[in-house]
């Protein structure tokens, strides 16, 4: 099996336990279900729809969105998660599933099955904070407390993920049968074209949005400093499989703790071409991205591939 051959099999599938994409999208799929499910209820348990919308709006959906007034939002403090897994419509799902996917695959492509998810909540917090922060503090904004009472959706979180996957790699290019392919920075114009086309009716929506994009840029531009934001989701995610799951406890390499941090090698090394040395590599490409090998370790992939041709 060629180097080529091994690396895409390294690559998450969609049935993969550890595909933090399929992940992503089942939680908002799961909760868009379950808010659909009561919504029916309700609808069932009413003879007026009005009446059931009223209800089911107050005592459900109200707490799971992120409230624009600032009393509102001090009782439900929680909401600032789970408003970015809350959506109302099914086209708002949809939505957000196919951006998420879109951005979600070349990013996990490119850094990793690890820095999804976390980017993902690092926008959508950014976006609640900002949001909450603009419709309150700003007089210009006031207005939003009556136009835009709430916030809710993926919006902010897949914007975040979008503007890192293109921070990351501005010229990766999508289908390539067409002339070469197109470059994702296209598709993150359209993808920025499209969401603020949606939301330019709200000031609070947009400062939330541009927010969560600059959140997602600051990721990237820290990660190649070295700095990885994720590091600590991922420990405590670990934590907690080691704790339900002592038979599978994690244990990290020690190679790939500090391998970032260094500017330059001490020496180069050229090590015997070895398949218990490819499969690390590949592991590390699956699990990091291939960015973040080191410059032997790219050699080492390089001249395997050779061997194999």
């Amino acid at each position: 099996m060629s180097v080529q051959e091994q690396t895409k099999r390294r690559i998450p599938l969609l049935g993969d336990n550890n595909n933090s994409l399929v992940l992503l999208i089942a939680i908002n799929v799961l909760v868009f279900i379950l808010i659909t499910s009561l919504k029916i209820c309700y609808f069932l348990s009413y003879d007026s729809n009005d009446v059931a919308l009223s209800f089911f709006q107050k005592q459900i959906l109200n707490w799971f969105i992120l409230p624009a007034p600032a009393e509102s939002l001090a009782v439900k403090p929680w909401t600032v998660f789970t408003y970015m897994f809350t959506h109302y419509s099914v086209w708002a799902l949809i939505s957000t599933c196919l951006w998420a996917w879109a951005f979600g695959y070349i990013l996990q492509d490119l850094a990793g099955n690890k820095k999804l998810i976390p980017i993902y909540l690092y926008g959508g917090l950014a976006g609640a904070v900002f949001f909450a922060l603009s419709v309150n503090c700003i007089p210009a904004l006031e207005h939003n407390l009556a136009y835009t009472p709430a916030m809710m959706g993926g919006g902010a979180a897949i914007m975040a993920v979008a503007v890192a996957t293109t921070t990351l790699a501005p010229d990766y290019r999508i289908f390539p049968m067409i002339n070469g392919g197109i470059p994702l920075w296209v598709l993150t114009v359209v993808f920025v074209a499209i969401n603020f086309s949606t939301i330019a009716t709200s000031g609070g929506l947009v400062i939330a949005h541009l927010a969560a994009g600059l959140t997602g840029f600051l990721f990237i531009k820290q990660l190649r400093r070295g700095n990885d934001w994720s590091e600590w989701m991922n420990n405590m995610v670990n934590w907690l499989n080691d704790l339900f799951n002592p038979e599978k406890k994690y244990k990290p390499r020690p190679k790939d703790q500090l391998f970032y941090k260094s500017n330059r090698k001490p020496f180069s090394k050229h090590s015997n071409i070895s398949q218990q040395r490819l499969d690390e590599i590949l592991d590390k490409i699956n699990t990091e991205g291939y960015h973040m090998l080191t410059d032997e370790e790219k050699d080492f992939l390089k001249r395997a591939s050779k061997e194999e041709l």
